[in-house]
């Protein structure tokens, strides 16, 4: 495997195919820094006001980015975002959450890591939409994010993912792929993820298709870094206003560690502390651990090679009873009822709580855990992001109250979660990262990318030096020319 990174047209035959692929197919591509700031003068955006948000429609890359209004046709000045209360949270500190549930096609902010990863290697010559298959390793987001993308830009692809996901993403899927065989269920659930590289290396076997990993593309590192990482300073802003709020922390779940790099930007910009989040039950940075867990979008059991290890300063555990248990306070009429009667949340807070999918919550929970832990008061901000939305898991409603409540989810339970999970969080299974302990974990990665995935010591201790991470940066100029020079081919 190599983690090189294509400056120029390495195939100008494949590329010419493209064109005359997107030509066809009448695509437009945005580039990558249009998508991290679309308020930037001077750009050319196709009229969407008819353009249903949720439709493969090519006018709808132009909305793969975190400035979506509550209706996802129109752009806001600031990105969606909610800020949870202290009622709510039991902290005084600003719960600051950015909502990935505005973004285009698939509800999920992973349309834009599919984007980054997949136009480079287009508008290089690298893919060949003619003949290629595209495939999506993925817990569950970003193969739909993968499937959206690659049917507007005429690229066959292939979703491989636990067959233990929500429902709701297999449906989703079902209504996409070109082909029900494009569908690749791989053992077990939320944490299984070298089952899901075993099937990726057999399916590797045709060289026609092509894997694109989100745990070691760098394009989800640099997306995210670039628009992510804009979208919160952006959030933030608007929050303090004239203020004196301080960003003290940002917490994101590691996953495929792609959105933990707008920590990266934050730290640069606002000195915020970077908190990354593993489920209790598969608790790999913690303790070297493993497990089974049902926190859906944060699959684990390595490190990915994206992830900037040696910049992160938490670790921090959260079990996935605590987000099943609260997606059952948050999104059952019995728990809303309760948090209004009994909290005195108002209505419209207590629905923004639908904008919480179960990798949210575990966010959500992080973000109290690590202002607990720092003591942090009214004037201290913790940022995070809302990864996707309740609607993704009202299957999973059901199966939390069997397996947690006897069937039954009451105002007693409720309470119970309420208190138990909320205002009793502790800061129990959480590590603030010295030198040895960031050691540590980027060794636990060579067992992944030397010895199973083929990448070469030189370049993966190259991902040490954070200057290394600095000059990835440099690949937004770099494609963005490539994508204006593209997009003048197609016409």
């Amino acid at each position: 495997m190599s983690v090189a990174l294509e400056r120029n047209i390495v195939d100008p035959e494949g590329l010419a195919r493209t064109i005359a692929r997107l030509r066809a197919s009448g695509v437009r591509l945005p580039r990558i820094s249009e998508l991290a700031d679309p308020h930037r003068n001077g750009q050319d955006v196709p009229d969407l006001s008819s353009v249903d948000p949720d439709a493969p429609d090519p006018r709808n890359l132009f909305r793969v980015h975190w400035y979506n209004a509550a209706d996802r046709t129109q752009v806001a000045q600031v990105p969606e975002h909610v800020v949870l209360p202290p009622q709510l949270t039991g902290v005084e500190a600003p719960i600051i959450v950015l909502l990935g549930n505005r973004f285009p096609l698939i509800r999920a902010h992973k349309v834009l890591a599919a984007y980054a990863c997949l136009v480079p290697r287009l508008v290089t010559g690298r893919f060949d939409p003619t003949r290629q298959r595209a495939v999506w390793p993925s817990t569950g987001n970003y193969c739909r994010g993968g499937v959206a993308i690659s049917r507007i830009l005429g690229c066959r692809a292939v979703a491989v993912l636990p067959e233990g996901m929500s429902r709701e993403r297999f449906e989703w899927l079902e209504r996409w792929v070109t082909d029900p065989e494009d569908i690749v269920r791989t053992p077990g659930t939320e944490s299984n993820v070298k089952e899901i590289y075993d099937a990726c290396r057999l399916l590797e076997r045709d060289p026609d298709n092509v894997v694109l990993n989100q745990f070691s593309e760098f394009g989800n590192y640099i997306v995210h870094r670039a628009a992510t990482g804009r979208a919160l300073e952006r959030v933030f802003e608007a929050v303090r206003g004239d203020g004196t709020l301080r960003a003290r922390a940002f917490v994101s779940a590691s996953g495929s560690a792609g959105t933990l790099a707008a920590g990266d930007y934050l730290k640069q910009r606002l000195g915020s502390a970077i908190c990354a989040v593993e489920a209790l039950e598969c608790p790999t940075m913690l303790y070297n651990g493993y497990g089974e867990h049902n926190i859906q979008g944060i699959g684990d059991k390595h490190v990915p090679l994206i992830h900037n290890v040696m910049n992160t300063d938490f670790v921090i555990g959260v079990s996935d009873a605590a987000c099943d248990a609260l997606n059952l306070l948050f999104n059952t009429t019995v728990g809303r009822t309760y948090l209004t009667a009994r909290k005195g949340l108002g209505q419209e807070a207590v629905g923004r709580l639908a904008d919480l999918g179960l990798s949210s919550i575990a966010n959500v929970l992080g973000a109290v855990k690590i202002a607990r832990y720092m003591g942090l008061g009214p004037n201290d901000a913790v940022l995070t992001v809302a990864t996707d939305g309740a609607d993704l898991y009202a299957t999973e409603l059901a199966k939390a109250t069997d397996r947690a409540f006897s069937g039954t989810f009451d105002e007693l339970a409720a309470s119970e979660v309420f208190g138990r999970y909320l205002l009793a969080a502790t800061t129990d299974h959480m590590i603030e990262t010295t030198r040895r302990d960031r050691e540590r974990i980027f060794n636990l990665g060579y067992y992944t990318w030397v010895e199973q995935q083929g990448v070469s010591v030189a370049d993966f201790d190259a991902r040490r030096d954070p200057g290394f991470w600095d000059r990835l940066m440099e690949m937004i100029h770099v494609w963005d020319s490539l994508i204006d020079d593209c997009n003048r081919a197609v016409g």
